[in-house]
């Protein structure tokens, strides 16, 4: 049966943990599908750091932008994360928030049409001021459009705070 988790909240704020003892329950070898580009020692560090949590259980992919050429069928799938998944179709596409999210929704109904349990993980970038940067006011707007997509097509939604899941649908 098909199901769409989304997992939101603040850096830091146990999201991938929760998630991956999520899709642990629902899946004794879920797949791990991470969408990072790796472009510095400290980001390296973080993906280390996320791998040797994991247990060799976990089948490990990485896909930068196109999800859907990954068969998941009758899948656990956990998307590692959005927010990186958006970054790089924004980068690629020169900052263009419109032509981003018309092709990231594409993408993203292309890849749920799999008969799956797909959990995406997302940060909830918009919660704060509004930056003076106008790159980051732009890449807010289309993350806050993204996971707001993503959410009205979720069977359940979890607001991750301090450690804590507080669900908001499902």
């Amino acid at each position: 049966m098909k199901q769409i988790i989304l997992i939101t909240g603040g850096e830091r704020s146990g999201k991938s943990i929760y998630a991956e003892n999520r899709a642990l329950t629902l899946s004794d070898n879920p797949i791990y599908l991470a969408t990072a580009r790796v472009l510095d020692e400290d980001f390296k560090k973080r993906v280390r750091e996320h791998q040797e949590r994991r247990k060799k259980s976990w089948e490990n992919r990485e896909e930068e932008k196109f999800l859907s050429s990954h068969d998941v069928s009758d899948r656990v799938v956990l998307i590692d994360c959005v927010t990186l998944w958006c970054t790089n179709f924004f980068c690629d596409l020169d900052l263009d928030i419109h032509k981003a999210l018309e092709l990231i929704k594409k993408e993203f109904d292309q890849f749920t049409q799999q008969e799956a349990t797909f959990i995406f993980v997302t940060n909830e970038i918009g919660m704060g001021g509004i930056s003076s940067n106008e790159v980051q006011r732009r890449f807010t707007d289309l993350q806050g459009w993204v996971n707001q997509y993503i959410a009205s097509k979720a069977d359940e939604v979890v607001l991750m705070v301090s450690g804590i899941p507080v669900k908001i649908k499902g």
